[in-house]
């Protein structure tokens, strides 16, 4: 009887042991289920929560726009803006200059405007990978081809966080087009393909060849009396009064 009893006890022991050591397992699974779900989850929201914050503005209004282009395009006056989405100098050049330029020489037909964004030097130089700035330049492009290059320029413009803070990852740049007011069917068919990765890895290339440094850097031409075209290189965020100098001085040549 005693013996009995005794591998009763044993095989109490044994019974509590195992459904310790079972409890102690399915505990274990338990945390390494949690921890892997909060690792996906981790990974994984920061691609499908929703894109808050975006600023939505009026576009200023562009003159005979043409995609990334704006006046009249037998202008006596050409400027190409090389610029950066990413660049507070090219921002405070946009903000404070560009209205000016527009309201006293491209909209008089006196200056044909286009704006080529530079993108990433080390890209355009030796091939290196698409930044948040050549994205941005993709993007606009493609708003380009539903005729809304200048108000997408302007949307992207007022949603600068910083440079390279996630700015202008593709969920948010898709966000800046919806609220923009883009098909975004046709949009996202063409981000996605990247229809524009070549013009925009070549607006920084003509900036290099151009000799532009910096941006936001302007490339100003005009065509002499004697039929010779005249290139200037303005560098920098100047103020109105400086291309208001080298523009009239322009206009002069010209109409001797």
């Amino acid at each position: 009887m005693s013996n009995q009893s005794e591998m009763s006890k044993r095989q109490i022991r044994r019974d509590q042991i195992r459904r310790k050591e079972q409890r102690g397992r399915w505990i274990g699974i338990g945390l390494i289920t949690i921890g892997a779900l909060l690792v996906a989850f981790l990974i994984i929201w920061p691609n499908v929560k929703p894109i808050t914050g975006i600023t939505i503005i009026d576009p200023a209004p562009r003159p005979q726009a043409n995609a990334n282009s704006m006046g009249n395009p037998e202008a006596p006056v050409k400027i190409v803006e090389y610029s950066d989405f990413q660049c507070p100098f090219c921002e405070n050049f946009f903000n404070e200059t560009e209205p000016k330029l527009v309201e006293n020489y491209i909209s008089t037909g006196k200056v044909y405007f286009t704006y080529r964004s530079t993108g990433n030097w080390v890209s355009a130089n030796i091939g290196g990978g698409l930044t948040e700035s050549e994205d941005a330049a993709k993007a606009a492009y493609c708003a380009g081809d539903q005729n809304m290059y200048w108000e997408m320029h302007d949307m992207i413009f007022a949603n600068v966080l910083g440079e390279d803070v996630g700015s202008f990852t593709d969920r948010r740049l898709a966000a800046i087009a919806e609220k923009t007011g883009l098909d975004m069917n046709q949009y996202n068919d063409c981000y996605s393909s990247d229809k524009f990765a070549d013009q925009a890895f070549q607006d920084g290339k003509d900036a290099l060849l151009a000799g532009v440094q910096g941006t936001p850097s302007f490339v100003l031409t005009y065509t002499d009396a004697n039929g010779n075209e005249v290139t200037e290189l303005i560098e920098g965020a100047q103020p109105f009064s400086v291309f208001q100098e080298k523009i009239d001085a322009a206009l002069a040549i010209v109409s001797q």
